[in-house]
């Protein structure tokens, strides 16, 4: 069965850090993209960053950029984010996804609002995250 899954959230305190992996099962990441997204209660979905497996390129959202860092394993099996200096308006629940980066021929364009905003295929189920303050 073809699915993600996201592991490493918990309860941290301010100024902490944590790590959350997405593991593929059933394909490897090799030629997708991978978008790590948040959700926190009453809000929108937030799109957090945006990682292409084959261009090994990754774009941050204003709210991520110095502090939460993208980066993968060898076998392109898990995709993981590095969260550091967290505060509680982090807390959420966290989410993957990836998307392939070639649909029927055509490379899809790269970024937060493009393949990462309407070309994920796969979601994760997701892991909260809480800080307290």
């Amino acid at each position: 069965e073809v699915q993600l899954v996201e592991s490493g959230g918990g309860l941290v305190q301010a100024g902490g850090s944590l790590t959350l992996s997405c593991a593929a099962h059933g394909f490897t990441l090799d030629g997708y993209t991978v978008g790590w997204f948040r959700q926190a209660p009453g809000k929108e979905r937030e799109g957090l960053s945006c990682f292409s497996s084959s261009e090994g390129s990754t774009e941050y959202a204003d709210s991520a950029k110095g502090r939460f860092t993208v980066s993968t394993d060898n076998a392109k099996k898990k995709v993981y984010l590095q969260m550091n200096n967290l505060k509680p308006e982090d807390t959420a629940v966290y989410f993957c996804a990836a998307g392939a980066e070639v649909v029927e021929g055509t490379r899809l364009k790269f970024g937060l609002n493009y393949i990462c905003y309407y070309g994920m295929d796969y979601w994760g189920k997701g892991t909260p995250v809480t800080v307290s303050s």
